[in-house]
């Protein structure tokens, strides 16, 4: 998954500092009415098509070896819920699930070919064609390749927004088994949104999202004019394309796709999408996890949601058996310059390369350069008004540091003094972007320098040099890929990576590699390359890793991968950003660490697990054993150890959990004990080692979330590692419900309402456009299994009861605000009397009792009047 979900991370304790945006992209992504229901596989499903009747239409028919059901729409919204609720007790229904929806993955791009107008990427000088591709290098790829492992015979399915298969370096072909692309279909159409019908067709061609073309350049790429290939170039790569051009993807979708893709052949199956969740329970978690226990290996990232701090687990990465990929920072930056000279005083001409930004009308320019300021420093430069002394600036290029305000707003107050060109230099030591300032009046050409070359000619200038830049026509210079060193966060957690683990103590990611500032395919009307950043760019290499190792080790059984890969992975330590500390990052953000394929794929010693989880304190567990077998052909002693990662608090003086950066982490680890703190484990033999945990001595409020690793030194060369974690104090215990308040549907703020209120509904639930209806928003400070929002009648006759609002009650609910609009429909399909009324917010505790009231937190609203016309 790229950055962006399909709900905001909540950070704030008190409504009144709640963002309007985030309560509004909060709300609940389910469709009006939709449904997924599964068959029970010794039922004729003909009595739920008797008894649904014409009351609602098929949406899709999934009718899979792994999964038999439908997702079905009804007609009449209405009596949506009380008809759903009835097919709990039909004998052909397993399950009922609402049908909801994940948002279009958000890239963050860092630089497309587009950027350089349509025939850019022509002029980029050819690179050497040799494996020195870092992401590979950083994942030992690179020495897989060098033994010619290249995952020949392995079928690789994708879920994703569709690929543009014509490109060159993807083969420039879809069906036939010369193509890179040899199997995959749409099951959506361009028009797609999330919430209309889908349009299926057989062509997963896509030039309009990116996405996909992205991640499969990652898997498969051929070579190209910038020299890279893909992990696993042998590979035969289907495509299943569940997105349009904009918008989302339903679980109905997601769902169809996976068991296409699985009923297709696919021997790994990777999907970058995802939304928070925290719930193994959801429909498309429940899935994927059962194409793992068939055999295929699934591979999901596991989000770009990091600055939501703990307990933010992206579905279907949560999946029981499903291998979740976190990301690690790319140990270089690549740079795609246009190149252009300039000179010194009278010296001779010197090269320097810039990103051109929009607008980037250069040709033929030869100006001297200005600065405003010669502090390298100033995180603020031309945020404010140039001063009245600032000479003409219509006869210069203007050099401006990047920081704080934006591109538009620099821009606009040197073009208040005649500015015409403006250039930035980056703020930090890697890299250079594409910077955007159209529409600011006057300004025809912009771009970026490297944060080296502007601090080098700001020093000129200090020095009262005079800088000349020389342009070219963008259009014609050469483009050069360079890499700079990112010596801050390279071969560390990417800060956007979420952090884990599950509401039920899961261990979530397993895995990371590299997924920040990664270069790739791009579709051609976009621009043919890209560099984005994100976890999507980081799971599709683990699942072309996949493919290599199976080609080794002759296996593609997803546990003994995945044990593999845990074990030899590398912990790396804690970075948040702007510095390294010397203790190791949690497992709950990189798993076992960054893979090492080359280890994995000739690793001897194999682990019966890939983690162990010891539960919080009510749950707590406090052994656990592991099997080492030795599938070498000598006997093999093993060193036993362990090592611990940071501690992180969940919480500090909110109920919310901490976000990152921010939330505090401690050196202060569980303590260890091995059964035995050397074994030798004969040829072809195992043994069981118990691991035994004596939690930290911390807060137990805070649930601080502890966790390391045993460590396995063998005399045959192996050196491995295994994850565990746990947690201090109680998940039962934690409050999940901030609170629960009436707001009106015409405050696009959605902010309470203290006094009382009164609404006149439309008769009948007809919607209108003229009405304003009263609001549900529920504020969950963490996960809740079941979340119930109800009215409560204040002037009805004695005995009456609360009922639930339609959309209500919400199962598995994610820690994120969710807003139910009410028209006066109730969950039953009836509609609430005309009267005074609360509502009622009712979250059940994580691992609560549904039967007892003490285990939910509680809320009610200001009171109400509701009247029809």
């Amino acid at each position: 998954m790229v950055r962006g979900n399909i709900l905001l991370p909540l950070l704030a304790s008190a409504a009144s500092i709640f963002s309007a945006e985030a309560k509004i992209a909060g709300e609940t992504k389910n469709i009006a009415g939709s449904y997924i229901v599964e068959f029970e596989d010794s039922q004729d499903s003909v009595e739920f098509f008797n008894h649904i009747g014409s009351k609602a239409k098929t949406r899709m028919n999934l009718d899979y070896q792994l999964f038999k059901g439908v997702s079905i729409q009804f007609d009449d919204l209405k009596t949506a819920e009380e008809e759903a609720a009835k097919l709990n007790s039909l004998a052909s229904v397993k399950q009922v699930w609402p049908n909801r929806v994940y948002t279009l993955p958000k890239d963050e791009v860092v630089w497309t070919g587009r950027s350089g107008g349509q025939d850019y990427i022509k002029n980029v000088k050819r690179q050497l064609g040799n494996d020195t591709f870092t992401p590979h290098v950083m994942t030992q790829v690179d020495k897989l390749r060098a033994n010619g492992v290249t995952g020949k015979g392995v079928k690789i399915g994708i879920i994703d927004s569709g690929v543009d298969y014509t490109h060159p370096a993807l083969g420039g072909c879809f069906g036939s088994e010369d193509c890179l692309f040899t199997f995959g279909t749409d099951i959506v159409g361009d028009d797609y949104n999330g919430d209309n019908t889908p349009v299926p067709d057989a062509d997963p061609y896509d030039g309009c999202g990116g996405h996909g073309t992205h991640v499969s350049g990652i898997i498969a790429a051929q070579v190209n004019e910038l020299g890279f290939t893909g992990v696993a170039p042998d590979v035969k790569l289907g495509m299943f394309r569940v997105f349009g051009c904009t918008g989302g993807a339903s679980n109905d979708v997601l769902i169809d796709a996976y068991m296409q893709a699985f009923e297709a052949g696919s021997n790994i199956i990777t999907a970058s999408i995802g939304g928070s969740s925290g719930w193994s329970e959801d429909p498309w978690s429940v899935a994927v996890s059962r194409i793992v226990e068939a055999g295929v290996p699934c591979t999901v990232s596991a989000g770009n949601d990091g600055a939501a701090g703990l307990f933010y687990a992206s579905t279907a990465s949560n999946g029981k058996k499903v291998t979740s990929i976190a990301s690690i920072d790319n140990e270089v930056t690549p740079l795609l310059l246009t190149e252009s000279n300039f000179t010194v005083g009278s010296g001779d001409n010197q090269e320097f390369g810039y990103a051109l930004g929009e607008p980037g009308e250069w040709a033929n320019i030869s100006l001297p350069l200005w600065t405003p300021s010669f502090n390298i420093t100033d995180t603020a430069q031309a945020c404010t008004a140039l001063p009245d002394n600032t000479p003409d600036l219509s006869g210069y290029i203007v050099l401006i540091r990047r920081g704080t305000c934006t591109f538009v707003e620099k821009a606009t107050n040197a073009a208040q003094h005649g500015a015409k060109y403006v250039l930035y230099y980056n703020n930090v030591r890697p890299g250079a972007l594409g910077p955007a300032v159209t529409g600011v009046n006057g300004v025809l050409g912009t771009g970026m320098v490297t944060a080296d070359q502007g601090e080098s000619w700001v020093k000129s200038l200090e020095a009262n040099s005079t800088i000349k830049l020389n342009m070219l026509d963008p259009l014609t210079a050469p483009v050069s890929l360079s890499y700079a060193e990112n010596t801050v966060t390279g071969g560390f957690a990417s800060s956007f990576t979420t952090w884990n683990p599950t509401f039920e103590l899961d261990i979530k990611p397993q895995l990371a590699s590299p997924g920040g500032n990664i270069l790739s395919t791009y579709p051609i009307p976009l621009g043919t390359y890209a560099i984005l950043s994100g976890t999507s760019m980081a799971c599709p290499l683990v699942a072309a890793i996949y493919a290599l190792i199976s080609n080794v080790r002759g296996t593609l059984d997803p546990a003994t991968i995945e044990n593999l890969l845990s074990a030899t992975a590398k912990p790396q330590f804690l970075n948040d950003g702007e510095k390294t500390y010397s203790t190791l990052a949690p497992v709950s953000q990189l798993g076992g660490g960054i893979v090492q394929a080359y280890d994995a794929a000739y690793a001897t010693t194999l682990l019966s697990t890939s983690s162990l989880a010891f539960n919080d304190t009510d749950n707590f567990v406090d052994t656990l054993n592991f099997t080492i077998k030795n599938l070498g052909t000598e006997d093999v002693t093993y060193e036993l150890g362990s090592v611990g990662a940071s501690t992180g608090y969940t919480f500090s003086d909110s109920i919310y959990p901490d976000p990152f950066p921010g939330l505090q982490l401690t050196d202060e680890y569980a303590t260890v004990v091995l059964s035995e703190p050397k074994v030798t484990v004969a040829a072809g033999d195992e043994v069981v080692v118990s691991v035994t945990v004596t939690p930290p001595a911390l807060d137990a409020a805070r649930l601080p979330v502890y966790s390391g690793y045993i460590t396995l030194n063998g005399t045959n060369g192996d050196s491995l590692s295994l994850p565990y974690n746990g947690a201090v104090g109680s998940l039962h215990n934690a409050r999940v419900l901030d609170e629960g308040y009436l707001s009106i549907s015409s405050d696009q703020e959605l902010n309470p309402v203290t006094g009382n209120a009164s609404f006149v509904l439309p008769r009948g639930n007809t919607s209108t456009s003229n009405a304003t209806y009263p609001v549900a928003v529920t504020l969950l400070a963490f996960g809740s299994p079941l979340v119930n929002v109800q009215v409560v009648p204040l002037d009805a006759a004695p005995g009456a009861t609360a009922s639930h609002i339609f959309g209500s009650p919400l199962k598995y609910a994610s820690r994120d605000p969710y807003v139910l609009e009410w028209d006066g429909k109730l969950a039953d399909g009836t509609t609430a009397s005309a009267g005074q009324y609360k509502f009622r917010f009712e979250a059940l505790h994580i691992f609560g009792d549904a039967s007892d009231p003490a285990d939910y937190d509680t809320a009610e609203s200001s009171v109400f009047t509701v009247r029809y016309n």
